[in-house]
Order: C-alpha cells, then sequence, then structure tokens
C-alpha cells in the first residue's frame, strides 16, 4: 500500500520533481520526463529509457553517467504518451542520434514507435529495441513476443556504456540488441501491488501460495504452488533461467536477483546464498552479479532473477563504470586469490566424562529438563512474542525457541560423548546464548552457566546444589543485566523463586518435602511474573515505552516461570494448581 502522497493522480509527477529536487546536480526536468543535469554530451548517440512510473529504480534512477541520457516517465505503470517521447528525446538528442529502448509493452510499443517515427521525419536518426527477457510469457521460439522485466537494467547499462564510449547509432543498437538476445529473467510474486489511493492490491495470491513467472504488474503467470522454501525457490529461478543457455556462453554471465518493492535485502541475501552456490555448480562464472531493488513495482511482493550471457564485446560494456541517482556501478572485484588466515572460533566447553551412574543420570536429567522446555517454549512462541510485541520488539518468544533448539540440540550431542551434568549445562548454556541472540540470550547463558557451576561433577544432584545454583544464577542475571525487582525483567520471576527456595533450604537441611518447596518457588515467580502487569518497564528496550506495557506482563519474567514448572514437572513434581493464570 502507498501511504504518503498528496492526490493519487499527483504522485508520479510529485516523486518526478522531488526525485530532480535530491539530485539536481545530476538531474533536471524536461517536458515528459527527467534526463542528465548538464545534457548530453555534444557528438553522442542519446540513449533514452522509459516506460510508466511505479519502477524505481527503472526508469527515472537510470539517468546518469554510463546508462541513459533521458527517461520518459508516464503515470503509474501507464505508457508515457507519444509526446512524452517526443519531448524528451529532443531534449536528450545531443547530433548523433537517439537510441531508445523499452519493455516489450503494447501501450510502450504504440506511442514509443509513434514517437520514433515522427522524429525520424523530422530529421532525427532514431534507433528502437524492445526488451524481451521474461521467459515466462512466450516460448523461446517465440522470444520477440516477451515482455521486458528486469532484463532492462542489463540492456540499458550495455546501450549506455556503448554510447558512452563513443559508439555510433548502429553499433549502439548492435550491441544493446546482442545484451537482450542473450538475457532471461524469471520472477515469482507472493502478493500484489496496490496503487496510490486504491484500498486493495492490482492482484492478489491465496495465503501461503507463489505465483510463478507473473510480469511485474501482475500479468498472468505459468501458475501457483505453495511457497517454498529459500532453498526450493532458488532451484526454480535457477532452472527457468538457465533453460535457454546459449549453445556459444563460455559461462560469464552477468547476474541480477532483483526485489520487486516488498522482499527486503536480506530476504534477497538469504536467496542469493543458495542461487549463488547453484550458478556456480552449473558452470556459471559470475561477473559483477547484482542484488537488490533495480526494477521494482511499487509494493508487490516478489522476486525475479536475470541471467545475461556475456562475451568478449559484452563484458567490458557490463563492467564499465557507471553513476546515476540510483546505480553505481564499477567498482566490483572478485574475491582475493588469497585470503587471512580464519581466526578460530571461541573453543567449546571442556566435555568432563561422567564415570559414575549417578553421574550419568545427572547428565541425562539436564538432556530431558531441555526437551521438555524445548516444547513448552514452541507451544508459547506466539504468546511470548505477544507480550513482548506491546513495549518491545516482538522477538522473544522466537528467540527463545531458538535458545532452546540449541541448547536440546546441543546437550544430546555432549550427554551422547558421555558428559557429566556440568559440562552437558554449559555446553547447552553456550549455544542458548549463541543462537538466541538479545538480552534474554545473554541472560539465560550467564545463569545457565552459573547454575552449571553449582552442579556436582559426576554425582547425584541434590536440593541443595538446586538451591546453590539457582542463587548464583539469579545473582549472575542481576550482575551482567543490572536488573533489580520492580524493572519489569524476569528478575522480577527469578527474584521471588530463589526467595522461595532459599526459606525452604533454611528451615531444615533435609526439607520435609522438596516437592512442597519446587512447588512454593514456581508459585512465587508466576505471582511475580503476574506482578509485572502493574508497572512499566524500566530496563532494556521496552523501558522506551514503558507507560505503554501497564496492564501486560513481562514475557521473559512469564517466560522463566514456565520452565520453572516445568523443569519440576520432569522430575515428578506437579505444576502447583493457578499458578499458570497471570
Amino acid at each position: 500500500m502507498t501511504y504518503v502522497y498528496n492526490r493519487p493522480e499527483d504522485f508520479a509527477a510529485e516523486a518526478l520533481r522531488g526525485l530532480v529536487k535530491a539530485h539536481p546536480g545530476r538531474l533536471r526536468s524536461v517536458p515528459g520526463g527527467i534526463a542528465r543535469a548538464e545534457g548530453t554530451r555534444p557528438g553522442k548517440v542519446a540513449v533514452v529509457v522509459g516506460g510508466g512510473s511505479g519502477h524505481y529504480p527503472a526508469f527515472a534512477g537510470l539517468v546518469g553517467a554510463g546508462v541513459a541520457d533521458a527517461a520518459v516517465c508516464g503515470e503509474v505503470f501507464t505508457s508515457p504518451s507519444t509526446r512524452q517521447v517526443l519531448d524528451v528525446c529532443r531534449a536528450a538528442d545531443a547530433g548523433a542520434g537517439v537510441f531508445v529502448t523499452f519493455g516489450n509493452y503494447a501501450g510502450d510499443v504504440l506511442n514509443f514507435g509513434a514517437a520514433a517515427s515522427r522524429l525520424r521525419a523530422q530529421g532525427t536518426d532514431v534507433s528502437i529495441l524492445l526488451v524481451t527477457d521474461d521467459v515466462a510469457s512466450a516460448p523461446a521460439d517465440r522470444a520477440a513476443e516477451r515482455r521486458g522485466v528486469a532484463g532492462d537494467l542489463v540492456v540499458f547499462k550495455v546501450a549506455g556504456a556503448a554510447a558512452e564510449r563513443g559508439a555510433d547509432l548502429a553499433e549502439v543498437n548492435r550491441m544493446a540488441t546482442r545484451a537482450n538476445i542473450r538475457t532471461q529473467s524469471f520472477g515469482v510474486a507472493f502478493g500484489g501491488c496496490t496503487l496510490p489511493g486504491h484500498d486493495h492490491s492490482l492482484f492478489s495470491l491465496e495465503p501461503g501460495e507463489v505465483g510463478w513467472g507473473l510480469g511485474i504488474h501482475g500479468e498472468p503467470g505459468v501458475g501457483e504452488e505453495a511457497v517454498p522454501t529459500a532453498a526450493g525457490l532458488a532451484a526454480e529461478l535457477v532452472d527457468r533461467v538457465l533453460a535457454e543457455r546459449p549453445a556459444d556462453a563460455d559461462g560469464r554471465a552477468a547476474v541480477l536477483l532483483n526485489g520487486l518493492g516488498n522482499v527486503k535485502y536480506e530476504e534477497l541475501f538469504v536467496l542469493w546464498d543458495r542461487v549463488h552456490d547453484l550458478l556456480e555448480e552449473r558452470g556459471v562464472r559470475l561477473v559483477a552479479p547484482l542484488v537488490g531493488e533495480y526494477v521494482t513495482s511499487l509494493d508487490m511482493a516478489g522476486c525475479s532473477l536475470t541471467v545475461s550471457w556475456l562475451d568478449d564485446e559484452l563484458e567490458p560494456l557490463w563492467l564499465a563504470p557507471a553513476d546515476t541517482p540510483a546505480f553505481q556501478h564499477g567498482g566490483w572485484r572478485p574475491a582475493p586469490a588469497a585470503v587471512p588466515d580464519a581466526v578460530a572460533s571461541e573453543p567449546e566447553t571442556a566435555l568432563v566424562p561422567a564415570t559414575t551412574d549417578e553421574g550419568a543420570a545427572a547428565a541425562r536429567t539436564v538432556a530431558r529438563i531441555l526437551h521438555r522446555a524445548q516444547v513448552v517454549l514452541h507451544d508459547a512462541e506466539e504468546m511470548l512474542g505477544d507480550l513482548d510485541a506491546v513495549a518491545g520488539d516482538g522477538d522473544h518468544g522466537r528467540g527463545m525457541s531458538r535458545g532452546v533448539d540449541a541448547a536440546v540440540e546441543t546437550a544430546d550431542a555432549a550427554v551422547g560423548a558421555g558428559g557429566d551434568a556440568p559440562s552437558v549445562l554449559r555446553r547447552a548454556a553456550d549455544a542458548w546464548a549463541d543462537k538466541a541472540g538479545g538480552t534474554s540470550g545473554a541472560l539465560w547463558g550467564v545463569g545457565l552457566l552459573a547454575l552449571a557451576d553449582a552442579l556436582p561433577a559426576d554425582a547425584a544432584v541434590t536440593f541443595g546444589d538446586l538451591v546453590a545454583g539457582i542463587t548464583a544464577a539469579r545473582d549472575q542475571i542481576q550482575s551482567v543485566g543490572g536488573a533489580s525487582m520492580g524493572d519489569k525483567t524476569l528478575v522480577d520471576a527469578l527474584d521471588p523463586a530463589v526467595e522461595a527456595l532459599a526459606t525452604s533450604a533454611t528451615q531444615s537441611a533435609v526439607p520435609g518435602s522438596a516437592c512442597e518447596a519446587w512447588q512454593a518457588a514456581v508459585a512465587a515467580a508466576h505471582q511475580g511474573a503476574a506482578s509485572t502487569k502493574t508497572f512499566a518497564a524500566r530496563r532494556g528496550r521496552s523501558r522506551v515505552l514503558g507507560e505503554k506495557s501497564l496492564g501486560v506482563a513481562d514475557p521473559g519474567a512469564t517466560s522463566l516461570a514456565l520452565l520453572l514448572g516445568e523443569a519440576g514437572a520432569e522430575v515428578g513434581i506437579p505444576v502447583p494448581a493457578n499458578s499458570t493464570e497471570e
């Protein structure tokens, strides 16, 4: 959805004016679009690109050294008029002819073609090239009917570089045509785009579906399927674009992974991680690949992969410098032949073997408790995230799940290797902190390490050991995190639990009922967590919006209380009645 606009009908014009004002040393407004601020160099072929607005950086953002001299900019998703094309071409012409290139869409073909005919009649030398890279829109034997999508950038770049180095109009046309023939793209969509002023998208897909081969405005593709993993998506994209590899291709290729507006950079890099490897496995030699947003469609959720097969003529043009408001090119370098020696990772905590049955049993109990914690945290992930989203960033549930998953995997491996309880828990603590990240990951890491240090080596764990360990965990968490009771953190649940255990421990060296003591601690933890509803956060990220957190329990305190209850349940101590009602 477009959020920032005045009148929808003025959106394209106002966006164009804003772009020029943002880059006054690079761009100037001309009737029908924009041109280079300094004009086209005298005697140079003028490269003019264009189409409907809504695709930035295409087309206006590609005006500049090494790419286009001017861009014709129609209304959003609407072909420019014949007059717009005429006006922009006249503004760009520097006496050596005008090379006009654009995506193959009916309105563009009609209006650019009509303008070219009139310019020729007036004595201007004009060549036109339609970009036709979208393999989903027509079979290979009808490639001239294909749409132009993200391959626009490759063709524009080759034409601009050829013109920049002084090629005449025929040569610019020859090189751009060669690039177009050797360029294939395939795109996917997860959701539609919304025009300014509209409250619904131009097209939609069922939840959980991906549209294969949809055009950049939602034009029909080749079908819908369930959304794949990133690895599955990468395989589909690579298979589609490599299917038409030219017979004379030697493996060199310019590759573009393009986001269509609502698939952001981190997602594209996740996808590129696999696309890169698949391309190399298939013999593609990447030359200055691009990952980012280059030909978008407002807020469309989708992406595309473009492969342009280079040769001795095209590679220098692709690598030539370019400097436009949205596209800087020419600084790419391949990986160095020699790289610095890798820095050794932090060594794993030493694994001390269990040599007694009691020690081995204690280690297995640690792993079982973590397994139980894993189940409850995954079950509570959405609830914990919702609590965290009120005044935080909403990631507590997911972070805790990541942490416990890593802890379980590591603990299982340590138990399988014969470790005793303290070393199993130390390794699990490190894994939890490493994978959970954030404040909660760090605090759970130091807390579990402190607990591990209090466990006996290769022996059964006593009630006194647990009291000492949990007390040490609280002290270490407070020391590292700096939180106190009333700050609205996990300390508000942990401290009452520790005090309840300490009270039971002082009443008798061997409590009459360790079960009752643990239940009292769990109940105190839940009561402490519930109490956090009544005050605002004073620590961590939530402190910024502390008042907003009133009436909502702290997620860290809530998750800690849940896990104390599950730890007891694993060794046969029922969770006290009503303790979870926060």
